[in-house]
Protein backbone atom coordinates (compact mmCIF):
# COMPACT_ATOMS: atom_id res chain seq x y z
CA UNK A 1 0.00 0.00 0.00
CA UNK A 2 3.00 2.45 0.90
CA UNK A 3 4.46 1.89 -2.21
CA UNK A 4 1.31 2.66 -4.59
CA UNK A 5 0.87 6.30 -2.54
CA UNK A 6 4.52 6.66 -3.07
CA UNK A 7 4.19 6.02 -7.03
CA UNK A 8 1.47 8.36 -6.75
CA UNK A 9 3.05 11.43 -5.21
CA UNK A 10 5.64 10.62 -8.01
CA UNK A 11 3.72 10.47 -10.96
CA UNK A 12 1.79 13.55 -9.36
CA UNK A 13 4.89 15.69 -8.91
CA UNK A 14 6.29 14.56 -12.19
CA UNK A 15 2.82 15.68 -13.94
CA UNK A 16 3.10 19.58 -11.97
CA UNK A 17 7.00 19.46 -13.06
CA UNK A 18 5.36 18.75 -17.12
CA UNK A 19 2.24 20.96 -16.68
CA UNK A 20 4.45 24.06 -15.35
CA UNK A 21 7.23 23.52 -18.22
CA UNK A 22 4.59 23.79 -20.60
CA UNK A 23 3.16 26.45 -18.81
CA UNK A 24 7.24 28.40 -18.93
CA UNK A 25 7.66 26.85 -22.51
CA UNK A 26 4.63 29.21 -23.53
CA UNK A 27 5.10 32.23 -21.88
CA UNK A 28 8.75 32.19 -23.38
CA UNK A 29 8.30 30.48 -26.70
CA UNK A 30 5.63 33.05 -27.29
CA UNK A 31 7.73 36.41 -26.41
CA UNK A 32 8.70 38.98 -28.70
CA UNK A 33 11.08 41.89 -27.80
CA UNK A 34 11.86 44.87 -29.94
CA UNK A 35 13.32 47.95 -30.19
CA UNK A 36 12.15 51.35 -32.03
CA UNK A 37 15.19 53.66 -32.88
CA UNK A 38 13.60 57.55 -33.83
CA UNK A 39 15.42 60.26 -34.83
CA UNK A 40 13.48 63.36 -34.74
CA UNK A 41 14.09 66.64 -35.93
CA UNK A 42 11.44 69.51 -36.07
CA UNK A 43 11.30 73.19 -36.92
CA UNK A 44 8.51 75.58 -36.56
CA UNK A 45 7.86 78.93 -37.82
CA UNK A 46 5.45 80.90 -36.13
CA UNK A 47 4.44 83.40 -39.42
CA UNK A 48 2.28 85.94 -37.32
CA UNK A 49 1.29 87.32 -33.87
CA UNK A 50 3.44 89.23 -31.80
CA UNK A 51 5.52 86.11 -29.14
CA UNK A 52 9.12 86.49 -29.92
CA UNK A 53 11.16 84.73 -30.63
CA UNK A 54 8.52 83.02 -33.28
CA UNK A 55 10.80 79.83 -34.01
CA UNK A 56 10.98 76.75 -32.80
CA UNK A 57 13.76 74.15 -33.17
CA UNK A 58 14.42 71.08 -31.32
CA UNK A 59 16.32 67.18 -32.43
CA UNK A 60 16.32 64.52 -30.35
CA UNK A 61 17.04 60.27 -30.35
CA UNK A 62 13.96 58.03 -29.03
CA UNK A 63 14.77 54.58 -27.51
CA UNK A 64 11.45 52.20 -27.29
CA UNK A 65 11.94 48.91 -26.12
CA UNK A 66 8.99 46.79 -26.14
CA UNK A 67 9.25 43.07 -24.49
CA UNK A 68 6.12 41.32 -24.51
CA UNK A 69 5.59 37.85 -22.97
CA UNK A 70 3.97 35.18 -23.73
CA UNK A 71 0.27 33.39 -22.24
CA UNK A 72 1.08 30.59 -19.43
CA UNK A 73 -0.98 27.08 -20.71
CA UNK A 74 -3.85 26.69 -18.83
CA UNK A 75 -7.84 27.82 -19.68
CA UNK A 76 -6.69 31.15 -18.69
CA UNK A 77 -3.59 32.19 -19.51
CA UNK A 78 -1.29 34.87 -18.18
CA UNK A 79 1.53 37.19 -18.83
CA UNK A 80 2.88 40.80 -18.78
CA UNK A 81 4.70 43.11 -20.89
CA UNK A 82 7.27 45.93 -20.49
CA UNK A 83 7.80 49.10 -22.50
CA UNK A 84 11.13 50.95 -21.42
CA UNK A 85 11.21 54.38 -23.28
CA UNK A 86 14.02 56.85 -23.68
CA UNK A 87 14.22 60.19 -25.34
CA UNK A 88 18.13 62.00 -25.40
CA UNK A 89 18.26 65.77 -26.27
CA UNK A 90 20.70 66.89 -29.13
CA UNK A 91 19.88 70.33 -29.95
CA UNK A 92 16.77 72.69 -28.14
CA UNK A 93 15.99 76.23 -28.11
CA UNK A 94 17.67 77.21 -24.49
CA UNK A 95 15.15 78.82 -22.20
CA UNK A 96 11.70 80.16 -22.37
CA UNK A 97 12.53 82.99 -20.42
CA UNK A 98 15.74 83.88 -21.38
CA UNK A 99 16.43 87.40 -23.13
CA UNK A 100 18.02 87.85 -26.30
CA UNK A 101 17.04 84.35 -27.87
CA UNK A 102 15.98 83.76 -31.00
CA UNK A 103 14.26 80.24 -30.40
CA UNK A 104 12.19 78.56 -28.02
CA UNK A 105 12.30 74.63 -27.13
CA UNK A 106 9.10 73.03 -28.05
CA UNK A 107 7.14 69.80 -27.27
CA UNK A 108 10.21 67.10 -27.94
CA UNK A 109 11.87 67.34 -24.43
CA UNK A 110 9.92 68.33 -20.98
CA UNK A 111 11.11 71.79 -19.72
CA UNK A 112 13.09 72.26 -16.37
CA UNK A 113 12.53 74.59 -13.69
CA UNK A 114 14.72 76.98 -15.16
CA UNK A 115 12.24 76.19 -18.45
CA UNK A 116 14.87 74.88 -20.40
CA UNK A 117 14.47 71.62 -22.37
CA UNK A 118 16.18 68.71 -20.11
CA UNK A 119 18.86 66.58 -21.44
CA UNK A 120 17.16 63.38 -21.27
CA UNK A 121 13.75 61.84 -19.79
CA UNK A 122 12.09 58.40 -20.01
CA UNK A 123 9.80 55.90 -17.98
CA UNK A 124 9.41 52.42 -17.66
CA UNK A 125 5.75 50.30 -18.07
CA UNK A 126 4.15 47.47 -17.24
CA UNK A 127 1.18 45.69 -18.16
CA UNK A 128 -0.54 42.82 -16.91
CA UNK A 129 -2.74 40.71 -19.09
CA UNK A 130 -4.85 37.23 -19.41
CA UNK A 131 -6.57 35.02 -21.72
CA UNK A 132 -9.55 33.34 -22.15
CA UNK A 133 -10.28 31.63 -25.60
CA UNK A 134 -10.34 34.70 -27.76
CA UNK A 135 -10.20 37.27 -24.55
CA UNK A 136 -7.64 39.65 -23.88
CA UNK A 137 -7.77 41.70 -20.68
CA UNK A 138 -5.11 44.04 -20.30
CA UNK A 139 -3.95 46.56 -17.24
CA UNK A 140 -1.54 49.02 -16.51
CA UNK A 141 0.19 51.18 -19.77
CA UNK A 142 -1.82 50.91 -22.75
CA UNK A 143 -1.73 52.36 -26.05
CA UNK A 144 -5.48 52.60 -27.83
CA UNK A 145 -6.35 53.00 -31.11
CA UNK A 146 -9.94 53.13 -30.95
CA UNK A 147 -12.24 55.65 -32.51
CA UNK A 148 -13.34 57.72 -28.93
CA UNK A 149 -9.51 57.27 -27.64
CA UNK A 150 -6.15 57.38 -29.52
CA UNK A 151 -2.32 57.61 -28.71
CA UNK A 152 -0.84 60.38 -30.26
CA UNK A 153 2.59 59.05 -31.95
CA UNK A 154 3.82 62.61 -33.57
CA UNK A 155 6.71 63.42 -31.45
CA UNK A 156 9.79 61.51 -30.48
CA UNK A 157 8.44 58.98 -28.26
CA UNK A 158 4.48 58.22 -28.12
CA UNK A 159 2.00 59.09 -25.89
CA UNK A 160 0.56 56.19 -23.37
CA UNK A 161 -2.63 55.73 -21.15
CA UNK A 162 -3.00 53.69 -17.86
CA UNK A 163 -5.62 52.18 -17.54
CA UNK A 164 -7.71 48.62 -17.77
CA UNK A 165 -9.00 47.25 -21.32
CA UNK A 166 -10.81 43.76 -22.45
CA UNK A 167 -10.71 42.97 -26.09
CA UNK A 168 -12.71 40.36 -27.50
CA UNK A 169 -12.70 38.30 -30.90
CA UNK A 170 -14.54 35.15 -29.60
CA UNK A 171 -17.87 36.27 -31.88
CA UNK A 172 -16.81 35.60 -35.56
CA UNK A 173 -16.65 39.14 -37.41
CA UNK A 174 -16.81 40.98 -34.00
CA UNK A 175 -13.88 42.85 -32.03
CA UNK A 176 -15.19 44.49 -28.71
CA UNK A 177 -13.93 46.63 -26.52
CA UNK A 178 -14.55 47.70 -23.22
CA UNK A 179 -11.92 49.72 -20.99
CA UNK A 180 -11.56 52.65 -17.97
CA UNK A 181 -8.72 55.03 -18.25
CA UNK A 182 -7.36 57.25 -15.25
CA UNK A 183 -4.13 58.19 -16.36
CA UNK A 184 -2.25 59.75 -19.26
CA UNK A 185 1.55 60.52 -20.02
CA UNK A 186 2.36 62.98 -22.60
CA UNK A 187 4.51 63.23 -25.87
CA UNK A 188 7.32 64.77 -23.56
CA UNK A 189 6.43 63.59 -20.08
CA UNK A 190 7.76 61.04 -17.84
CA UNK A 191 5.35 61.18 -15.98
CA UNK A 192 1.39 60.33 -15.27
CA UNK A 193 -2.00 62.92 -14.96
CA UNK A 194 -5.44 62.50 -14.51
CA UNK A 195 -7.70 63.60 -17.63
CA UNK A 196 -9.66 66.82 -19.11
CA UNK A 197 -10.19 68.26 -22.21
CA UNK A 198 -9.29 71.37 -24.34
CA UNK A 199 -10.46 74.29 -22.46
CA UNK A 200 -10.68 72.61 -18.99
CA UNK A 201 -8.66 73.11 -15.83
CA UNK A 202 -9.63 70.52 -13.49
CA UNK A 203 -8.91 67.30 -14.38
CA UNK A 204 -10.67 63.54 -13.51
CA UNK A 205 -9.70 60.18 -13.45
CA UNK A 206 -12.51 58.05 -15.02
CA UNK A 207 -12.94 57.74 -18.57
CA UNK A 208 -15.20 55.08 -19.75
CA UNK A 209 -15.98 52.99 -23.20
CA UNK A 210 -17.19 50.11 -24.56
CA UNK A 211 -17.72 49.19 -28.50
CA UNK A 212 -16.71 47.43 -31.11
CA UNK A 213 -16.32 46.96 -35.03
CA UNK A 214 -18.40 43.89 -36.94
CA UNK A 215 -16.75 43.35 -40.08
CA UNK A 216 -20.28 41.49 -42.31
CA UNK A 217 -17.77 40.81 -44.93
CA UNK A 218 -14.22 41.55 -46.13
CA UNK A 219 -15.22 44.36 -47.55
CA UNK A 220 -17.59 46.24 -45.02
CA UNK A 221 -17.33 47.27 -41.42
CA UNK A 222 -19.68 48.60 -39.10
CA UNK A 223 -18.77 50.09 -36.10
CA UNK A 224 -20.46 51.56 -32.25
CA UNK A 225 -18.83 53.26 -29.22
CA UNK A 226 -19.59 54.54 -26.25
CA UNK A 227 -17.39 56.44 -24.23
CA UNK A 228 -17.66 59.16 -21.31
CA UNK A 229 -15.12 60.95 -19.18
CA UNK A 230 -16.02 61.74 -15.92
CA UNK A 231 -17.68 65.15 -15.41
CA UNK A 232 -17.06 66.69 -19.09
CA UNK A 233 -18.81 64.87 -21.94
CA UNK A 234 -20.85 61.22 -23.17
CA UNK A 235 -19.74 60.56 -26.49
CA UNK A 236 -21.45 58.27 -29.21
CA UNK A 237 -19.49 56.93 -32.18
CA UNK A 238 -20.73 55.73 -35.93
CA UNK A 239 -18.79 54.45 -38.45
CA UNK A 240 -18.70 52.18 -41.33
CA UNK A 241 -15.98 51.65 -43.75
CA UNK A 242 -16.41 50.36 -47.33
CA UNK A 243 -14.35 49.09 -50.47
CA UNK A 244 -15.57 47.77 -54.24
CA UNK A 245 -13.79 47.32 -57.12
CA UNK A 246 -14.47 50.04 -59.83
CA UNK A 247 -13.01 49.21 -62.89
CA UNK A 248 -9.29 48.17 -62.93
CA UNK A 249 -9.42 49.91 -59.03
CA UNK A 250 -10.75 49.65 -55.64
CA UNK A 251 -12.93 52.52 -54.51
CA UNK A 252 -13.00 52.89 -50.34
CA UNK A 253 -15.43 55.08 -48.44
CA UNK A 254 -15.03 56.13 -44.91
CA UNK A 255 -17.99 57.21 -42.80
CA UNK A 256 -18.01 58.95 -39.33
CA UNK A 257 -20.58 60.43 -36.91
CA UNK A 258 -19.90 61.51 -33.34
CA UNK A 259 -22.29 62.99 -30.98
CA UNK A 260 -21.20 64.73 -27.84
CA UNK A 261 -22.87 66.17 -24.68
CA UNK A 262 -22.40 67.49 -21.61
CA UNK A 263 -22.23 65.57 -18.69
CA UNK A 264 -21.71 66.22 -15.05
CA UNK A 265 -19.90 69.09 -13.27
CA UNK A 266 -19.76 70.74 -17.17
CA UNK A 267 -23.48 70.37 -17.69
CA UNK A 268 -23.84 72.05 -14.35
CA UNK A 269 -21.88 74.81 -15.75
CA UNK A 270 -19.48 74.35 -12.54
CA UNK A 271 -15.72 76.07 -12.81
CA UNK A 272 -13.01 75.03 -13.86
CA UNK A 273 -14.81 72.09 -16.14
CA UNK A 274 -14.95 74.53 -19.37
CA UNK A 275 -15.49 73.30 -23.00
CA UNK A 276 -13.90 75.78 -26.02
CA UNK A 277 -16.77 76.75 -28.10
CA UNK A 278 -18.74 80.11 -29.43
CA UNK A 279 -21.43 81.07 -26.58
CA UNK A 280 -22.21 77.94 -25.45
CA UNK A 281 -21.48 78.76 -21.63
CA UNK A 282 -18.70 76.35 -21.17
CA UNK A 283 -20.98 73.27 -22.26
CA UNK A 284 -19.81 70.39 -24.27
CA UNK A 285 -22.22 70.47 -27.70
CA UNK A 286 -21.05 69.25 -30.48
CA UNK A 287 -22.12 66.95 -33.51
CA UNK A 288 -19.63 65.43 -36.16
CA UNK A 289 -20.36 64.28 -39.57
CA UNK A 290 -17.75 63.12 -42.25
CA UNK A 291 -17.38 61.20 -45.32
CA UNK A 292 -14.08 60.60 -46.90
CA UNK A 293 -13.76 58.73 -50.19
CA UNK A 294 -11.07 57.28 -52.14
CA UNK A 295 -10.31 55.70 -55.24
CA UNK A 296 -6.89 53.70 -55.66
CA UNK A 297 -5.30 52.62 -59.35
CA UNK A 298 -1.95 50.98 -59.62
CA UNK A 299 0.34 53.88 -57.43
CA UNK A 300 -2.33 56.39 -57.78
CA UNK A 301 -4.53 57.24 -54.47
CA UNK A 302 -7.08 60.10 -54.58
CA UNK A 303 -9.16 61.31 -52.07
CA UNK A 304 -12.06 63.79 -51.52
CA UNK A 305 -13.40 64.49 -48.21
CA UNK A 306 -15.87 66.62 -46.20
CA UNK A 307 -16.56 67.17 -42.38
CA UNK A 308 -19.39 69.18 -40.82
CA UNK A 309 -19.09 70.37 -36.83
CA UNK A 310 -22.11 71.60 -35.22
CA UNK A 311 -23.47 72.44 -32.03
CA UNK A 312 -21.63 74.84 -29.92
CA UNK A 313 -18.87 73.41 -28.53
CA UNK A 314 -15.57 72.35 -30.24
CA UNK A 315 -15.16 68.65 -30.97
CA UNK A 316 -14.68 66.98 -27.44
CA UNK A 317 -11.91 64.39 -26.61
CA UNK A 318 -8.98 63.94 -24.10
CA UNK A 319 -7.00 66.17 -24.02
CA UNK A 320 -4.02 67.30 -21.65
CA UNK A 321 -2.54 70.01 -23.81
CA UNK A 322 0.10 68.21 -24.74
CA UNK A 323 -0.43 66.56 -27.83
CA UNK A 324 -3.47 64.42 -28.38
CA UNK A 325 -5.38 62.55 -31.51
CA UNK A 326 -8.70 62.98 -32.44
CA UNK A 327 -10.22 60.52 -34.46
CA UNK A 328 -11.22 62.92 -37.85
CA UNK A 329 -10.61 62.65 -41.12
CA UNK A 330 -9.25 66.40 -40.84
CA UNK A 331 -6.83 65.73 -37.80
CA UNK A 332 -3.72 66.66 -39.75
CA UNK A 333 -0.31 67.10 -39.04
CA UNK A 334 -0.62 71.08 -37.84
CA UNK A 335 -4.52 71.60 -36.75
CA UNK A 336 -7.49 69.10 -36.48
CA UNK A 337 -9.78 71.36 -38.10
CA UNK A 338 -12.13 70.90 -34.71
CA UNK A 339 -13.91 73.90 -34.12
CA UNK A 340 -17.03 74.98 -33.54
CA UNK A 341 -19.79 75.44 -36.77
CA UNK A 342 -16.82 74.13 -39.01
CA UNK A 343 -17.03 73.15 -42.40
CA UNK A 344 -13.42 71.54 -43.70
CA UNK A 345 -13.39 70.21 -47.40
CA UNK A 346 -10.52 67.77 -47.64
CA UNK A 347 -8.18 66.48 -51.01
CA UNK A 348 -5.69 63.82 -50.64
CA UNK A 349 -3.07 61.96 -53.16
CA UNK A 350 -0.41 59.77 -52.72
CA UNK A 351 1.41 58.15 -55.07
CA UNK A 352 3.39 54.73 -54.43
CA UNK A 353 6.69 54.51 -56.53
CA UNK A 354 6.58 50.74 -56.41
CA UNK A 355 4.60 51.16 -59.77
CA UNK A 356 7.79 52.71 -61.48
CA UNK A 357 10.44 51.02 -59.75
CA UNK A 358 10.77 52.00 -56.56
CA UNK A 359 9.36 50.27 -53.82
CA UNK A 360 9.47 51.65 -49.94
CA UNK A 361 9.05 54.93 -51.74
CA UNK A 362 5.86 56.89 -51.34
CA UNK A 363 4.61 60.44 -51.45
CA UNK A 364 1.18 62.06 -50.00
CA UNK A 365 0.74 66.16 -50.73
CA UNK A 366 -3.28 66.45 -48.60
CA UNK A 367 -4.94 70.25 -48.84
CA UNK A 368 -7.50 71.35 -46.41
CA UNK A 369 -9.53 74.27 -46.00
CA UNK A 370 -12.48 75.10 -43.81
CA UNK A 371 -14.49 77.92 -43.04
CA UNK A 372 -18.03 79.09 -40.68
CA UNK A 373 -15.77 78.80 -37.76
CA UNK A 374 -17.05 79.82 -34.72
CA UNK A 375 -14.50 81.11 -32.38
CA UNK A 376 -14.83 82.97 -29.45
CA UNK A 377 -15.19 86.05 -30.15
CA UNK A 378 -16.17 85.91 -33.76
CA UNK A 379 -18.32 83.66 -36.06
CA UNK A 380 -17.19 82.65 -39.95
CA UNK A 381 -13.86 82.78 -39.41
CA UNK A 382 -11.70 79.89 -41.99
CA UNK A 383 -8.53 78.46 -41.90
CA UNK A 384 -6.57 76.12 -44.35
CA UNK A 385 -3.43 74.18 -44.06
CA UNK A 386 -1.39 72.18 -46.83
CA UNK A 387 1.13 69.16 -46.00
CA UNK A 388 3.42 67.36 -48.05
CA UNK A 389 4.88 64.23 -46.98
CA UNK A 390 7.59 61.68 -48.38
CA UNK A 391 8.21 58.32 -46.62
CA UNK A 392 10.99 56.13 -47.78
CA UNK A 393 11.58 52.23 -46.31
CA UNK A 394 14.60 50.53 -47.00
CA UNK A 395 13.49 47.05 -48.66
CA UNK A 396 16.85 44.81 -48.88
CA UNK A 397 19.87 44.71 -47.80
CA UNK A 398 22.08 45.35 -44.35
CA UNK A 399 19.69 48.23 -43.75
CA UNK A 400 16.56 46.73 -43.99
CA UNK A 401 13.55 48.45 -42.11
CA UNK A 402 15.56 51.99 -41.99
CA UNK A 403 13.12 54.77 -42.71
CA UNK A 404 13.20 58.10 -43.59
CA UNK A 405 10.10 60.67 -43.71
CA UNK A 406 10.78 64.18 -44.79
CA UNK A 407 7.05 66.38 -43.60
CA UNK A 408 6.56 70.13 -44.41
CA UNK A 409 3.43 71.98 -43.42
CA UNK A 410 1.84 75.12 -43.11
CA UNK A 411 -1.27 76.67 -41.87
CA UNK A 412 -2.91 80.10 -42.21
CA UNK A 413 -5.88 80.93 -39.93
CA UNK A 414 -8.35 83.63 -39.11
CA UNK A 415 -8.96 82.28 -35.60
CA UNK A 416 -8.09 84.47 -32.64
CA UNK A 417 -5.55 82.65 -30.57
CA UNK A 418 -4.31 80.80 -33.72
CA UNK A 419 -1.11 81.63 -35.28
CA UNK A 420 0.05 81.02 -38.39
CA UNK A 421 2.84 77.91 -38.53
CA UNK A 422 5.06 76.85 -40.90
CA UNK A 423 6.56 73.39 -39.58
CA UNK A 424 8.90 70.83 -40.70
CA UNK A 425 9.80 67.60 -39.88
CA UNK A 426 12.46 64.92 -40.61
CA UNK A 427 12.44 61.51 -38.72
CA UNK A 428 14.54 58.78 -39.28
CA UNK A 429 13.47 55.39 -37.85
CA UNK A 430 14.58 51.65 -37.48
CA UNK A 431 13.42 48.59 -35.92
CA UNK A 432 15.52 45.96 -34.72
CA UNK A 433 14.04 42.78 -33.74
CA UNK A 434 15.63 41.49 -30.78
CA UNK A 435 13.82 38.40 -30.00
Amino acid sequence: MRSKYLAGAVATGLAFQVSAAAAQTDFIDDASANLALRNFYINQDNRSGSAAPSKTEEWGQGFLLDLRSGFTAGTVGFGVDALGQFGLRLDSGGRTNKAGRNRNPGTLFPLESDNSATSNFGRVDLTAKARLAKTELRYGALRPALPILSANDGRLLPQTFRGGQLTSTDVSGLTFNLGQIDRASGRASSDYEALRIAGGQERVDQFRFAGGDYALNDNLTLSYYFAELQDYYRQHFLGTRHSFALGAGKVSSDLRFFDSNAEGANADGKAGYAARGFDNQGKVDNRAYSALFSYALGGHNLGLGYQHLSGDSDFPFVNNGDGSSAYLITDSQIGKFQRAGERTALARYAYDFAQVGAPGLKATVTYLSGNDVDAASASNDSEWERDLRLDYSVQTGPLKNLGLSLRNASLRSSVAGQRDIDETRVILSYNIALL
